[in-house]
């Protein structure tokens, strides 16, 4: 019976000094959770592209001197749209700055832009005048304003457009020239960045392409018909999806 008593004893002594030994014990430390990371889109970078879409060139023709013979004032023969699609490819640079984005690009587009009118000057047989483009390039400066990856932009700069002009009669060509017409463009677009260095964008572009006196003569350049001076102008719609090199993804605490 007294060795009961001390078994019990001895287990109450050992459970009293259990909440002892486990209040020496250190706490548990504190782990601040890891902060949270928002991944932001960089446009810096160059990028390399292709678009497609389409254009319209209004074109009128004055002429001021017939065969040798001068016309004053000038006549306008009229007016007509060359319409068609255009397809081509692009590439640049450009540098962010907090929300401001700058760059400089370099495009060149293959077009098949075509359109005619009768000419209201000459008397039968009618003369139908026909302009086509068959190129377009711009080499332009950007700025734009950026929402994450969501960039749009305003550009400037340069343009020229491979031109030919014929006069054609009963379907056959009697006169004709084609040009290198340099001239200014203006444009805004906007960009959508949908992947680790894609992108995809839509642009408007338009072109003062100005007013050039154009002297045709027969194929093959034997004898001058005519002069005419043509305004030409511009506009251009298209779809572009670019590649970015220089990680455009970067994370912000």
């Amino acid at each position: 019976m007294r060795n009961l008593w001390l078994g019990i004893a001895g287990l109450l002594a050992i459970g009293a000094a259990s909440p002892a030994a486990a209040a020496d014990l250190a706490a548990r430390p504190y782990t601040k959770a890891p902060p949270m990371v928002a991944a932001i889109y960089d446009w810096t970078g160059i990028y390399i592209g292709i678009n497609g879409g389409g254009a319209s060139s209004n074109n009128c023709w004055d002429i001021n001197n017939n065969a040798g013979v001068i016309v004053a004032p000038a006549f306008r023969e009229g007016c007509h749209d060359a319409s068609g699609g255009l397809i081509g490819g692009q590439i640049g640079y450009r540098w962010q700055s907090a929300n401001w984005v700058f760059g400089i690009e370099g495009q060149g587009d293959w077009a098949d832009l075509k359109g005619s009118n009768a000419s209201v000057f000459f008397a039968p047989p009618t003369v139908t005048n026909q302009t086509k483009i068959n190129a377009i390039g711009l080499f332009t400066g950007q700025v734009g304003y950026a929402w994450n990856n969501v960039l749009w932009y305003v550009k400037g700069g340069a343009a020229v457009t491979d031109s030919k002009y014929t006069g054609i009669i009963g379907g056959v060509a009697v006169d004709q020239l084609s040009e290198a017409r340099v001239g200014g463009a203006v444009g805004t677009g906007l960009e959508f960045g949908f992947a680790q260095n894609w992108s995809v964008a839509v642009e408007y572009d338009h072109l003062f392409m100005g007013n050039r006196n154009i002297t045709f003569s027969t194929p093959g350049g034997f004898l001058t018909t005519r002069t005419d001076n043509i305004r030409q102008d511009v506009d251009m719609g298209s779809v572009r999806v670019n590649y970015h090199w220089g990680g455009p993804v970067v994370p912000k605490y």
